[in-house]
Order: C-alpha cells, then sequence, then structure tokens
C-alpha cells in the first residue's frame, strides 16, 4: 500500500537567483532521507515560488518492507573464553544487535571465524519515520542565510508556515515555532490561504488562489505571452535564458504587460538602455524586426491583467528615472579625456599589497611587452601595446562604469573610439575582460588576446607573491577564473609560449617592485602546480583519459597548446595495437635511465653489438629531425623506435658488472629519455 506525501516551507520571498537550486536541494535531501530509510516510491516532483519550496513524492509506501540483516562480530578467539562460553565482547555484540547469545553463529573469512548473526528486521511504519524530516529542513545551507527573531537556526527567508502530509494525515513537527499543517498561503495579494485535502491536490488548490507552483509551467507561460506580443506588435523580443529563469522565479502568478520610455533615450548606447533594463529593472528590451532597439520594453507582473495600464505607467515612470540618471553620466563622461582618466586611476588602489591600478598597468605593460617578444610582434604592433596598457582601464573611473560595472570594457571600448583611438586599440580595451566565464567567448584580435592573457598572469602572479592564494571554494579574486581564462585564449591561437619561463620573469619582476612576502622558488613551484590543476580541467574537457592527463602534466607543462595537442594525440590512439608495446617499451628506457649519473656522455667505441649502435643511430637521426616533427609525427617516430629499442633490451646486459660499459648505456638511454618525457611522462600511461 502507499499514499502520496506532500512537504511545503512557506518562506519570505527568496532572492529569485536562489529559488531553483533550492528546490533541487530540498529534492535531493529527501531522496536522501527515502533511500537510506529504505522507503520505497514512485516519483518525485518538485515545485517552487518565491515564496514557497515543495516536494511531492508519490505512491510512498506506507511501511518499510521486511529485511534480514547480517551483522560481522569479533573473532572466534575473542568471543569465547578459556572454558568454550560467551565472553564479554561476544555478549556485548548479541546485545549491540538486540539477538539472544544462542542466535550467534560463526563464519569462515579468509581463513578466520568470526561471530555473525542474521536477523529478520520488521519495517517500521513510514507515518513514525515521517516526523524525522524536520532534520531534513533545518539541515539545508544556502548562499545567503539569516537569523530572525530568537531563533538559532539561520535560513535562507523566514519560515511562515509548513506543510506535512501523507495522504489525508497531517505528520506533526515544528520549526522555529511553526506547526505543520493541511494549510497553505495563496498569492500575497490576489490569493487567500488553501486548505490541501491531499497531496495531489496541491498544484491545483494553489492555482485557485493565483499561484502557479510548477516553475516550468509558469516559464512556459510567461514565454508564450511573450511570443503573442511579438507577433500582436510585430516586435522582436529576444532570447535570453537568464533572464526569463530570474524572472519566473520572481513571480507566482505571471502576466506580461508592454511600456514606453522617450525616443531621445535611443541615444544613449544600446549597451546602456539594455542594462538599465535588463539587470536593474529585470525588463525585455524590444527590437524591430532589422534589429534596431526599440523605445519599449516588456515586463512580467506577479499578477493578473487587472489595471495593466497603470501598473505600464508604473514601471514606466521608474525606467525614465533610470534613464534620466543614465543620460546624466553619459554626457558627464563625454566631457573629460582619455588622459583625464587615466590620471585619476593612480589614486585608485586595486590591493593594499599590489598598488594602485596605475601600477598595476604598468607591469602589464611589461609583461605584454615580454609576450610580444616570444610572438616575434614588430615594433608597430608593441606600439599598439604600449598605448593599450597605458590606457586600458580608463574607464573604471567614468560615471556609467560607475553605475553599471557590467558595462567595464564595453564603455572603455566606445570612449575611445570616440575619442579617436584605434579600432583595434578600442576593441582590445573591451576584450581585455574576456572571458567572462570559464566557457565564456574568448577575444577574437591578437591585441585583444595578448592583453587578456598579460592581465591575467600579472593578476594570478602578482597575488600569489603576495601569498593570497585560493583556498578551498574561497577564491575571492578569481585567481582561478584568471588562470583558466589565460590558458584557453593560449591554446585557441596556438600561441607556443614557453609558460616555464614566462612565469619565472613575471615572479622576478613583481619581485623587483615590492611583492616579496614569499621566495621566489616557493611562489614559481605554487603557480606551476595551479596552473597544471587548471590544465588538467582543460583536458577533462577534452574527454582525454585521466591516466594521459597524469602523463602530459607530469612534468613541468610549459607550451600549452603543443601539451594539449600531444594528450590529444596519445587519447586518439589509446587502443591502436602499437600503443600498448610501444608505452611499455619508452616507459623501459624511462625507468633504466634514472640510474644515469651526469657526466657520462656517450662513446660509440664502446659499443658491443649491433643493437647498441642501432639504437644510437636512430636516436641520432630523432635529434637531428625532432624539431621539425609534428606531434603526430613525434609519437609515429616513438613507435618506430620500439623494435630497436626491444632488440637492445634482449641483447644488451644495461647493468653490466663493467661500470664503463654501465655508465655508457645509460648515458644512451638517458639521451633517449629525455625526448620521451619532453613528450610526456610515459609510465604514467595504463596500457595493463
Amino acid at each position: 500500500m502507499s499514499k502520496d506525501f506532500l512537504l511545503e516551507i512557506g518562506l519570505e520571498e527568496m532572492p529569485a537567483k536562489y529559488v531553483t537550486s533550492s528546490v533541487l536541494q530540498l529534492e535531493k535531501r529527501v531522496t536522501d532521507w527515502l533511500k537510506d530509510n529504505q522507503i520505497e516510491f514512485k516519483e518525485i516532483k518538485t515545485y517552487s515560488t518565491p515564496r514557497r519550496l515543495t516536494v511531492l513524492v508519490e505512491e510512498m509506501a506506507e511501511e518499510q518492507a521486511n529485511r534480514v540483516e547480517e551483522a560481522k562480530g569479533p573473532a572466534k578467539k575473542i568471543a569465547l573464553d578459556d572454558e568454550g562460553n560467551w565472553s564479554k565482547a561476544a555478549l556485548g555484540f548479541a546485545k549491540s544487535q538486540k539477538v539472544a547469545p544462542e542466535d550467534l553463529t560463526f563464519r569462515e573469512i579468509k581463513g578466520v571465524e568470526y561471530i555473525y548473526i542474521k536477523k529478520e528486521v520488521i519495517g517500521e511504519k513510514t507515518t513514525a519515520l515521517l516526523p524525522s524530516l524536520e532534520k531534513v529542513v533545518t539541515s539545508m545551507t544556502f548562499p545567503v542565510s539569516m537569523h530572525w527573531g530568537s531563533n538559532d537556526l539561520r535560513y535562507i527567508r523566514p519560515i511562515k508556515w509548513l506543510i506535512a502530509m501523507f495522504g489525508e494525515e497531517i505528520i506533526p513537527f515544528e520549526i522555529t515555532g511553526v506547526s505543520t499543517s493541511n494549510t497553505s498561503r495563496g498569492h500575497r495579494f490576489l490569493g487567500k490561504t488553501a486548505t490541501i485535502n491531499q497531496p495531489s491536490d496541491y498544484p491545483h488548490a494553489l492555482l485557485e488562489q493565483f499561484v502557479v507552483v510548477n516553475a516550468s509551467e509558469r516559464k512556459q507561460a510567461i514565454v508564450e505571452q511573450l511570443r503573442e506580443l511579438e507577433t500582436m506588435e510585430n516586435w522582436q523580443i529576444r532570447e535570453d535564458d537568464d533572464l526569463l529563469e530570474e524572472v519566473t522565479n520572481l513571480v507566482e502568478y505571471p502576466t506580461v504587460l508592454a511600456g514606453n520610455f522617450e525616443k531621445e533615450y535611443l541615444e544613449l548606447p544600446e549597451e546602456v538602455l539594455i542594462t538599465t533594463m535588463k539587470e536593474h529593472q529585470r525588463y525585455f528590451p524590444v527590437f524591430s524586426q532589422e534589429g534596431e532597439l526599440l523605445p519599449h520594453f516588456v515586463t512580467v507582473r506577479n499578477g493578473n491583467h487587472e489595471n495593466l495600464d497603470t501598473v505600464a505607467r508604473g514601471n514606466e515612470k521608474v525606467l525614465r528615472a533610470r534613464l534620466s540618471d543614465a543620460d546624466f553620466f553619459y554626457q558627464e563622461d563625454l566631457k573629460i579625456t582619455i588622459d583625464e582618466a587615466v590620471a585619476k586611476l593612480q589614486n585608485i588602489v586595486f590591493h593594499e599589497k599590489l598598488g594602485t591600478l596605475t601600477e598595476k598597468m604598468e607591469r602589464v605593460q611589461k609583461v605584454a611587452l615580454m609576450l610580444a617578444d616570444y610572438l616575434n610582434w614588430q615594433e608597430e604592433d608593441k606600439q599598439d601595446i604600449i598605448r593599450l596598457t597605458n590606457i586600458y582601464k580608463f574607464d573604471l573611473v567614468t560615471n556609467i562604469v560607475g553605475e553599471f560595472p557590467e558595462l567595464q570594457g564595453l564603455m572603455g571600448e566606445k570612449y575611445a573610439l570616440l575619442q579617436g583611438e584605434k579600432p583595434a586599440i578600442a576593441t582590445a580595451i573591451r576584450e581585455h575582460y574576456l572571458p567572462s566565464s570559464a566557457e565564456g567567448v574568448l577575444p577574437q584580435t591578437d591585441l585583444g588576446s595578448l592583453i587578456a592573457i598579460a592581465d591575467k598572469l600579472e593578476t594570478l602572479i602578482g597575488f600569489f607573491c603576495v601569498n593570497i592564494v585560493p583556498t578551498g571554494s574561497a577564491d575571492p579574486f578569481g585567481l582561478r577564473r584568471s588562470a583558466f581564462g589565460a590558458m584557453r585564449i593560449i591554446q585557441a591561437n596556438g600561441w607556443d609560449i614557453p609558460m616555464l619561463e614566462v612565469i619565472s620573469r613575471i615572479v622576478d619582476m613583481e619581485r623587483a617592485e615590492g611583492a616579496t612576502e614569499l621566495p621566489s622558488a616557493d611562489v614559481k613551484k605554487e603557480v606551476q602546480t595551479f596552473l597544471k590543476n587548471r590544465l588538467r580541467v582543460i583536458l577533462q574537457g577534452h574527454h582525454i583519459r585521466h591516466d594521459i592527463i597524469d602523463a602530459v602534466i607530469g612534468g613541468d607543462p610549459n607550451v600549452i597548446p603543443q601539451l594539449i595537442d600531444r594528450a590529444q594525440i596519445l587519447n586518439k590512439h589509446a587502443d591502436a595495437e602499437w600503443f600498448r608495446p610501444t608505452i611499455e617499451a619508452l616507459t623501459r628506457v624511462v625507468k633504466i635511465s634514472k640510474k644515469y649519473e651526469d657526466g657520462v656522455e656517450v662513446d660509440p667505441n664502446l659499443f658491443e653489438n649491433e643493437y647498441e649502435q642501432e639504437l644510437f643511430d636512430k636516436l641520432e637521426k630523432l635529434k637531428y629531425d625532432y624539431a621539425g616533427l609534428t606531434i603526430v609525427d613525434r609519437l609515429k617516430a616513438f613507435a618506430d623506435l620500439r623494435t630497436t629499442i626491444d632488440g637492445y633490451f634482449d641483447n644488451t646486459l644495461v647493468m653490466t658488472d663493467n661500470d664503463e660499459l654501465k655508465n655508457n648505456r645509460l648515458a644512451l638511454l638517458f639521451e633517449l629519455a629525455s625526448f620521451i618525457k619532453e613528450f610526456a611522462q610515459m609510465d604514467e600511461i595504463n596500457v595493463k
């Protein structure tokens, strides 16, 4: 037999961005509770609005199934005393398992006998277990939480009502003075209380009180109303998943309506208008069929269709004030030059241990010019770098960016173009913030890519130099994102930048500038490890085998595009017939070469057989050709060496008693191993 179960947590309005994640957390915790308590059920449905988190468990069993449990106790030699009677340990085990001593038996495991018991456990009634769900509710965690009244519980918002029903029966428990019942609350203004007679009645009962509890249905209703408005007005309302998700979680009964603003505000940059509408007011911008921004907006009301004109006028008034402010800020920004804005940066502290923004820009300029040298850029390109790094943060002191921080870079590009900067420099001002997320869009220009890499590496290494590093989930300065972004850009451009050398030079520069809290060697090592971990994430994103990832980043990660290419090539050929014997042969070379002693050079005159000479000749050819070989050709060259390596080991005793011969053979293997290890740590690859 089974019944449906309903659990609703009624709250004051939650922040919209946490509603979905919170109800999914509740679903998982209830699911885990059901499994831990071995209660069978058919399905769990979730419902959520700004004021409630709900799960409905369909066909929950009315009692646990009876089950047979086994438990292992002490070994026989401990369980019996010298006279063959049960010892205190055995009797204590029986008591803990709630069985009589005569129910104890012995079972042999790996030659040792242990006490064992087998007992039938009668399943408990579900109604007796359900009150413990109180702990499921109170154990939830949130990105933001609060106390209220005299309660000790911290929660996302104060709990105002609770429903816990198994069939028609109310499951009794209390949290912060709120007792469970079968009564929910409807829409704050349109609805009344709703009595739930059966859990399955829940969605319909709330809908009668102007609450659409199914978030997917609310979202679909908004989308349908947007499409209807588009058709009616011949508008284009662009899809915006993030805005749609947020608006869905702001309302309980959605009604779409449109409003207008004055055409003269269209003279503002489009980004300013859109940001004002989306980020500050949660409005959808409206475009013509040709893609031009129109003086209209669309919003979603938490209510019905009554008095929509009044609601629209209210929203228009609020937006008008916002746009008026934006227009004032924009006009004020146009009065100052870039150089005047740059001068203000010397009064803005980037970080107390790393100086002002002006000092940071000077360091980034040095890094960018260093990278340009590695990439063989021309003098004209370097002049663009110098101009760009002299000004690229100037928009941070503009009024618009002060009001709308999300427009940093975008407004820098626009203001730079208005003041006659080269388009390439203006674009790079915007692109140096990219990517803005782990999978975000990358810079599309070389100059933008270079300055983005330089800015991110300087930030990362600068903070490491003053011993500010990410710990656990804490990364307040976004250093993981900086490292990940820099490496994605390097990979996308295929730039063979020697990262180890770059890291070393930036660390030395930072220390020369006064960032000296940690020794250089420690910083260099920590940065390399940090980058290795980010590389691991990138390679996992390419679906590279974990052992191959270990192999390619096992040494010092240097030229990132080549490293990623090597991982992909190894992964691609891992199932080839020749792969396993090749890796085994190369691994044997690397392992034996570790016994090599520095200072010994290969002397062909000491070779005693043709196999030594053959391996030497092929190594010489590899040394000559290696720099010009592609990644694929290098792996093929190693594969071609396999039979020679096998023949060498089959006919040559490397660790001979003759020290001269032994050292000569180790020297030969050491030279070959240096090429193998440059490609990958082959002994990390699992070929068994």
